[in-house]
């Protein structure tokens, strides 16, 4: 199986998430380990995943259940990074992709959760990944944090849900992959209020509780912006 990566997030320090387009269907792919996948991976580490490449992932069995149904186990032994995408086709593959409400991303099994948050429960919906063209001008931000690194987070609106959500776009971290560029998030979002047009890489996250008093679900989340006017932007 041929993929288009188009999702590169942080997740833990020292570990990744990674998924593409599959080159013949335009199906979403999530390779998956028996275990997570960790920074070695990375082309910057001498691995196969960076954005806009073209992954051979070699023989794949899949392990996909709702929402997570872009799940498929893949040997590390036999991937191999192919090529670098160009930057016109990758945008073109993106607007084929992109959707403008949320609801046709993830279905109707999506929900609003609190003020400004969206989820899914457990053992529901119909996607775990796709590609949003928001209505209006999203906007990128540092939310700080007491005795912590502050977050990046997003608002943006589909139209129908307006929501303020936290990104993971491994290209807006430093090198440990958890602490913020503090200099490039408002780079980016200048970025945003200027004519370049933007597709957003949004996801469920896998399962979790903010608090004991609440069942874990799917949370909505912001994986990654893709610009217009360097949509092939690379960790490198």
């Amino acid at each position: 199986m041929k993929i288009i990566v188009n999702n590169l997030t942080r997740m833990e320090r020292g570990y990744i998430c990674v998924a593409g387009v599959d080159a013949e269907t335009a199906k979403q792919v999530r390779p998956i380990l028996a275990g997570r996948l960790n920074t070695s991976f990375l082309m910057r580490n001498g691995g196969p995943f960076d954005m806009a490449c073209l992954v051979d992932l070699g023989p794949t069995t899949y392990a996909g259940h709702p929402p997570e149904v872009e799940d498929h186990n893949f040997d590390p032994r036999k991937v191999s990074r192919l090529e670098l995408v160009p930057s016109d086709r990758f945008w073109k593959l993106l607007r084929q992709l992109a959707k403008f409400r949320l609801s046709e991303v993830f279905g109707p099994e999506l929900s609003g959760r609190g003020a400004s948050s969206c989820g899914v429960d457990i053992g529901f919906g119909s996607a775990s990944l796709g590609c949003l063209i928001p209505s209006r001008v999203p906007s990128l931000y540092l939310r700080p944090r007491p005795d912590r690194e502050p977050q990046i987070r997003m608002h943006l609106t589909d139209g129908y849900f307006d929501l303020d959500l936290s990104v993971t776009d491994i290209r807006l971290y430093g090198d440990d992959h958890v602490t913020p560029n503090e200099n490039l998030v408002p780079q980016v979002d200048k970025r945003l209020k200027s004519d370049t047009g933007v597709i957003l890489s949004v996801g469920l996250t896998r399962p979790f509780s903010p608090s004991q008093d609440l069942p874990p679900i799917h949370w909505l989340q912001v994986n990654n912006l893709h610009l217009q006017d360097e949509p092939a932007w690379q960790l490198g």
